[in-house]
């Protein structure tokens, strides 16, 4: 089938088609109304169930999810270096999107607040806290490049290639080569063939990622809410209470709704290169009138640390770690990512239409985790440097998980001060912006099942997550982090999902480079 003759026509979709698939949507919509009244009549109850099932699942399951990644990253190394690696995705002979574009969207809309949010506080929690993987001794010199090392394993090669590797390919082929939409049941096409695209278990397929995506979405808008409430209190005075977070919210909201709604050539497109080039002013004065030789040596130092000691980080498990420390750094953020991988991938192959494969795979498992981990450098570097000078003491706020206090404590103490600490602020916001819209995006993508849902459905789930948000914001910070543990649930199955990637999206690279001519 010709790329001209994939994408679902918009004259052959109905109205009704275009505002969503109703299993998703009576699905998705009863798990927010679920969570949210449960929470409202037995708070208690729901935390307690959820950190069950989050502990269970840490215990049995996070040997699983270490190993899904493993193999998902060397996997989509081999694809990549193959022959098929040439072949484009959408059969174009021209990326549809700038090169710049293309990987600021990328960067903001997989790093999103997250990566803000625990650049600055992460790195300077393993130096406190000495990950299990390493015996140097807390808070010395030694204790550095460590730290900095398990920040980058969390954040670094395995994390991105989960997100948008192979099962990005899986879902280019199916969609640009043999018409099928871009909804999470098309990474089980190529197993279970038509049966999956129809009926209630296409939907359900559905259902469960888009529910993985509004937990892991709806806890970083929350948490942003509460960031940067706090954040105005320390620098300009503002009360630090619910009704400043509801309006952080209510205009974090209509900034990514608006971009949403714009779609991915417009809004989306504009507010990811804001983004990158805040970011690049913000890491040039980080860089340069900051710690630069600290900065310099501890990266080089913790990239070598990284490499050397990948395995004993990437395979570590709860025999020989404490469990406590495994289920809220390793196994969470490992979780967190998969549960992402199906809608991130989504968004990953509509944008890279014209891109090889070997460009796709190497921008998305290896250039973005080296820049994540630069940024990781320049935030939590600086943390721990000023950490070691006695600038200021972290340890009592990361024990807590204080990590809104962490960022803003380091980034006072950066150059510029409180100018620097806005800005970080500002950058923060608009990486949740960026996930926000990408996600409304992705999401009404799925409902509809092609490439132009409904600007009213995209506004829908960007003022739905919002208001989960602020609900649960209302109710106390607490349900947020309930949330976040609930993010491991969800995991599970959507880790079954994109299981058979690892055999399928190498499968699919070599048909579209049979298709091109590219491969005997």
């Amino acid at each position: 089938m010709s790329s001209s003759s994939t994408t679902l026509p918009l004259q052959n979709v109905t109205g009704f088609q275009r505002l969503g698939d109703p299993v998703v949507l009576a699905l998705t919509m009863g798990f927010i109304l679920l969570f949210v009244g449960w929470s409202l009549t037995d708070a208690e109850g729901l935390a307690a169930a959820i950190g069950g099932g989050f502990s269970w699942t840490a215990k049995y399951l996070g040997s699983f999810f270490q190993l899904l990644l493993l193999l998902t990253f060397f996997i989509s190394l081999g694809v990549a270096f193959s022959r098929a690696g040439t072949a484009r995705l959408g059969g174009l002979s021209s990326p549809e999107i700038s090169t710049f574009r293309w990987l600021s969207m990328i960067l903001c809309t997989l790093l999103a607040g997250g990566g803000v949010f625990f650049a600055a506080g992460e790195p300077v929690y393993h130096f406190v806290v000495s990950p299990p993987a390493f015996t140097a001794e807390a808070g010395t010199a030694e204790a550095v490049a460590p730290a900095m090392a398990q920040s980058f394993m969390h954040w670094g090669f395995l994390a991105w290639a989960v997100l948008g590797s192979l099962t990005a390919l899986v879902l280019a082929h199916a969609h640009y080569v043999q018409g099928k939409p871009l909804q999470p049941r098309t990474l089980l096409y190529p197993v279970l063939g038509e049966r999956v695209m129809t009926g209630w278990f296409g939907g359900l397929v559905d259902a469960l990622c888009v529910i993985a995506v509004v937990a892991g979405t709806v806890g970083p808008i929350g948490f942003l809410a509460t960031q940067m409430s706090f954040g105005l209190h320390q620098l300009f005075g503002i009360a630090d209470e619910f009704s400043t977070q509801l309006v952080i919210l209510a205009l974090l909201a209509g900034v990514y709704m608006t971009s949403a709604v714009s779609g991915i050539h417009r809004g989306i497109q504009i507010l990811s290169r804001f983004n990158v080039i805040l970011a690049l002013a913000i890491a040039a004065v980080i860089f340069v009138f900051g710690p630069t030789l600290f900065l310099t040596n501890t990266y080089l130092s913790s990239m070598g640390e990284y490499l050397s000691s990948f395995f004993a980080m990437a395979t570590i498990t709860a025999d020989t770690a404490p469990d406590w420390w495994m289920k809220w750094w390793t196994v969470f953020f490992f979780a967190w990512f998969i549960g992402y991988t199906p809608l991130m991938s989504i968004f990953v192959a509509r944008i890279s239409r014209g891109r090889s494969i070997r460009e796709t795979i190497l921008a998305v498992a290896v250039l973005a985790p080296v820049a994540t981990s630069i940024w990781f450098t320049l935030l939590g570097g600086s943390g721990i440097y000023h950490q070691l000078a006695g600038t200021f003491d972290l340890t009592e706020a990361l024990n807590s998980f204080s990590f809104d206090v962490a960022t803003l404590t380091v980034a006072e103490a950066l150059p510029g001060g409180t100018i620097m600490a806005a800005a970080i602020l500002l950058l923060t916001t608009i990486f949740v912006a960026t996930t926000g819209d990408s996600m409304s995006y992705a999401i009404a993508t799925v409902g509809a099942g092609h490439d132009e849902p409904h600007y009213l459905v995209r506004a829908f789930w960007g003022g739905a997550m919002a208001v989960m948000a602020g609900i649960l914001l209302y109710m106390g910070a607490g349900q947020i982090g309930v949330l976040q543990q609930f993010i491991v649930l969800t995991a599970i199955p959507v880790s079954l999902i994109i299981l058979p990637s690892l055999w399928t999206g190498p499968k699919a690279a070599l048909a579209m480079a049979r298709s091109q001519g590219l491969s005997d």
